[in-house]
């Protein structure tokens, strides 16, 4: 098992609150000292607007991994196409933001480095800048050639998946079918068993409709797909449970033995997640040949520059990177 975790932090979308963040790791306790992937200009930059003492060191792949210390943190410049104005988006740099998201893929599946954690990325802007985006999982998924990866957000004790991520909520039943549903409960299951090292883990899956579809009253989905394959996956072993009406699903009777909830969509999990653990939840892409972690939040445009943000879910994020290249190292 090697010693050193080689972690990487994509600095996300330079106009919003991803370079204060990613400066603030400077001066926190880390299990390894990472490399931000990002704009070296916009970095100090911004380390100067905020006040920041911090030491950036430019790093190339070709140079032994960095063994910053406190108040230094080292870069893998890539340089934006225009200045970086602080809480004003640009196109123009959607490229770059692209550009250092592929950079750290290719240095994770070349091995030169072990972990990739994100900043937060503006997807609107991306996609005026005419590039398709509609997420940071689809996106690593495909340059990674992956056909199936599963969404998974935890914090304070809670963990909540997925079963689909970036939809208009129209879409969402058409999306649900017994083959990507049975694909994303046993990437769930064995993620929970390699990255957190759960042996045994067992998961609550929610129902669609309201009620769980009230016995086909309320919707056939619940019945007709989401029941039939967590029993058939019941048989083979996984201790799954469900479909459970989402509305009593989220209470501390049903949580108490559960190690994860899958969720049908977006919107019915995640609020959930983010009240009960908002700054602090750290979002983790399952079923990726790479670790990848990121924040709970977004880009936060109004509060960039300004010294009032909280880096924590950030270092979540990167401590929970760490660990899950150690469960697997372990594996």
């Amino acid at each position: 098992m090697n010693s050193q975790v080689r972690l990487l932090v994509s600095v996300g979308e330079p106009a919003g609150i991803g370079p204060d963040i990613c400066l603030a790791l400077a001066e926190h306790p880390l299990p390894f000292p990472p490399v931000l992937v990002g704009s070296m200009d916009c970095l100090r930059r911004r380390a100067v607007n905020l006040g920041l003492p911090v030491v950036l060191e430019a790093w190339e792949p070709a140079s032994p991994w960095p063994l910053t210390p406190k108040g230094h943190l080292a870069v893998l410049d890539i340089p934006l196409a225009e200045p970086c104005r602080t809480g004003k988006l640009d196109p123009r740099n959607s490229a770059s933001v692209l550009r250092s998201l592929d950079y750290a893929t290719a240095l994770l599946q070349a091995g030169l480095a072990d972990a990739l954690v994100t900043a937060p990325v503006h997807k609107g802007i991306i996609n005026e800048a005419g590039f398709p985006f509609s997420g940071h999982t689809e996106y690593l998924a495909e340059r990674c050639g992956t056909e199936r990866v599963v969404m998974l957000l935890a914090g304070r004790g809670l963990r909540v998946a997925l079963a689909t991520t970036h939809l208009p909520l129209s879409a969402v039943p058409a999306a649900i079918t017994p083959e990507s549903l049975e694909c994303t409960l046993r990437l769930l299951e064995y993620g929970l068993r390699r990255d957190f090292a759960i042996d045994d883990p067992r998961i609550l899956v929610a129902g669609l409709n309201p009620h769980a579809g009230e016995g086909g009253h309320l919707g056939r989905e619940d019945v007709d797909i989401i029941l039939p394959v967590v029993e058939r996956l019941r048989r083979e072993g996984l201790r799954l449970s469900g479909p459970w009406p989402a509305d009593t699903l989220f209470t501390p009777h049903m949580l108490e033995d559960a190690d994860a909830v899958l969720a049908m969509y977006h919107d019915q999990g995640l609020p959930v997640l983010k009240y009960h653990a908002f700054g602090e939840a750290v979002n983790i892409t399952l079923g990726l040949p790479l670790v990848r972690t990121s924040v709970d939040h977004g880009t936060a445009l109004d509060l960039a520059g300004t010294g009032r943000v909280a880096p924590y879910s950030l270092l979540h994020a990167v401590r929970a990177a760490a660990e899950i290249v150690r469960n697997r190292q372990r594996s």
